[in-house]
């Protein structure tokens, strides 16, 4: 009976979530243009896709991109959150909401900004030549050496407010007597910090790398916005290159197998990183 309940909640997210799941599924295993009549394949789709030397620096573009939207607003995040929490700053409530800024921000919005802090002409380039370092300038989102790293600096500087407000939120949970038992051990900052702050906010952890390593493996209105995929392929990422086989080139069947592989991606690195997370806790 009290499944009945869980009915009508269960119906929407079958119809807009797993629906589409499975009718990707389906389609990933079909030669298919979009328009005219589709061809059985097979898993033919899913050997172009390991085959395919484009489609796999794709998801290297993605990896790294973790390392920018999830590693290191969680480093940055703990350093902020620490200093917040341990100084006891005046005005709490005004830093948390100039850190979290970025994520009210619609990501095109951010993307079109940084896409003109970026331009030969733009704010960075202008901030350079006035400290005197004008030499370093260049095209950022056009360098086949800077494109990839400028797309991820704006993930880190998106990301990390996320980051820090939800382990700020874990540090105001930690009884300050463990930190009292710390001190009379004779711990210091740093060992409070390995010994009681850290232990204390694993959980806290493990959801803001979950969010982040899903918010990095589907990006797509960043790239498309600032470089669409360019220069050549070094920013293509796998959400991208969905759209651009699935309404540039016509390879439905592609596009679908791409998204189904990114979405098992998502699912095996969230499990681990929850799994992780949860034998923490035990």
């Amino acid at each position: 009976m009290a499944y009945l309940y869980l009915l009508p909640a269960f119906l929407v997210y079958a119809a807009f979530l797993l629906y589409p799941l499975v009718r990707a599924v389906q389609i990933s295993f079909y030669d298919w243009d979009g328009l005219t009549l589709a061809s059985w394949v097979g898993f033919q789709n899913y050997a172009d896709v390991l085959a395919d030397e484009g489609l796999r620096a794709a998801f290297g573009h993605a990896l790294v991109l973790i390392g920018f939207f999830a590693v290191l607003p969680t480093v940055v995040g703990l350093v902020l959150a620490s200093i917040l929490n341990r100084a006891r700053v005046r005005g709490l409530p005004f830093f948390r909401t100039v850190v979290f800024l970025p994520q009210v921000i619609a990501m095109v919005v951010v993307a079109v900004a940084w896409r003109r802090i970026f331009a030969p002409d733009g704010g960075l380039n202008s901030l350079l030549d006035a400290v005197g370092l004008g030499s370093l300038g260049r095209a950022w989102l056009g360098d086949y050496g800077t494109a990839l790293p400028a797309i991820g600096f704006v993930g880190t500087w998106f990301e990390t407010g996320l980051v820090t407000i939800l382990l700020l939120a874990g540090m105001g949970r930690i009884n300050p007597e463990l930190y009292e038992a710390a001190r009379l051990d004779g711990a210091g900052p740093v060992r409070e910090f390995l010994a009681v702050t850290l232990p204390s906010v694993r959980g806290e952890i493990s959801v803001a790398l979950t969010l982040t390593v899903i918010a990095a493996l589907r990006t797509f209105d960043l790239v498309y916005v600032t470089t669409r995929g360019g220069p050549g392929t070094t920013t293509s990422v796998p959400s991208y290159e969905v759209y651009n086989r699935a309404f540039q080139l016509g390879q439905v069947g592609s596009a679908a197998a791409i998204g189904v592989c990114l979405t098992v991606l998502i699912f095996a690195i969230s499990f681990v990183i929850t799994r992780i997370g949860d034998r923490g806790d035990s």
